[in-house]
């Protein structure tokens, strides 16, 4: 089978274009959450914490220093802050935990849903008589005669 053919039966198969569309929907859907976690659930808890915006909440490791300068000339170069960025770290894992709830909700939606189906369209048929319930019905109709 050459690799274009087995490509296209792949791409038309569907899984692709489902995938496709789950991806984009993720993407979406992360932008929405993070929206609401940066627009309304941090800003409560900055409230909470003293008023702070939680997102510039750091440990400062190494302070910034400025470039010293003499006319044109540098003469100490800049040096960069060295910070952890913890309220940052922490406004992600919100965005994380509310996400990964949402898709677990999602799923245990879905799954309950293929269950109904399956337990509708495995209805269990009437059991056959047993062969005992057979000799009886036989003896029964014998004596009926």
């Amino acid at each position: 089978m050459s690799m274009i053919k087995e490509f296209k039966e792949f791409a038309m198969r569907g899984s692709l274009v489902d995938t496709a569309v789950a991806f984009v929907m993720g993407a979406a859907f992360g932008k929405i959450v993070s929206a609401f976690i940066d627009g309304i659930i941090m800003p409560l808890v900055g409230m909470l914490t003293g008023g702070v915006d939680f997102n510039d909440q750091k440990l400062i490791l190494q302070k910034g220093i400025a470039a010293v300068k003499d006319g044109d000339a540098i003469v100490t170069p800049e040096v960069a802050e060295v910070s952890l960025k913890y309220g940052t770290f922490i406004t992600n894992v919100i965005d994380f935990v509310v996400v990964a709830f949402v898709v677990f909700m999602v799923i245990k939606g879905m799954n309950a849903a293929k269950k109904k189906e399956e337990a509708a369209a495995a209805a269990p048929e009437p059991a056959a008589p047993s062969n005992e319930e057979v000799l009886l019905a036989e003896i029964r109709d014998l004596l009926k005669k």
